[in-house]
């Protein structure tokens, strides 16, 4: 968890808000719903900067959905594990790929009743 929390591509709340021309609360309010990804560790929230992809943005809160979870790391890990579904691809990866976001969502919705 500390690795990743401190990886490259990880954003202080700040940044993504900057990034996103909206203010930090709301960058807060939405790692809260799921509508984004917020890592919460030592009591410091950290996002990926990936998911404000064009390609992954509108799928984030859709897929936080269909897994039934809020939880940033439990996203997190969802997104970033290759799954035989999406032909070995990371649902993340596949987003980025093309692969049309109902795809993603059915394996998300799987992978939570299973």
């Amino acid at each position: 968890m500390f690795e990743r929390i401190r990886a490259g591509d990880m954003l202080s709340l700040d940044e993504a808000a900057a990034l996103m021309a909206v203010n930090v609360s709301m960058v807060v309010s939405w790692a809260s719903c799921g509508k984004c990804v917020g890592l919460v560790l030592d009591g410091t929230i950290k996002v990926p900067s990936w998911q404000f992809d064009p390609a992954i943005w509108p799928a984030i809160k859709s897929t936080a959905a269909a897994l039934g979870a809020t939880d940033g790391w439990q996203l997190l890990g969802f997104l970033e594990t290759s799954t035989p579904a999406l032909d070995r691809l990371t649902p993340r990866s596949a987003l980025e790929q093309g692969v049309h976001v109902s795809r993603v969502l059915d394996v998300a919705f799987a992978e939570a009743h299973r």
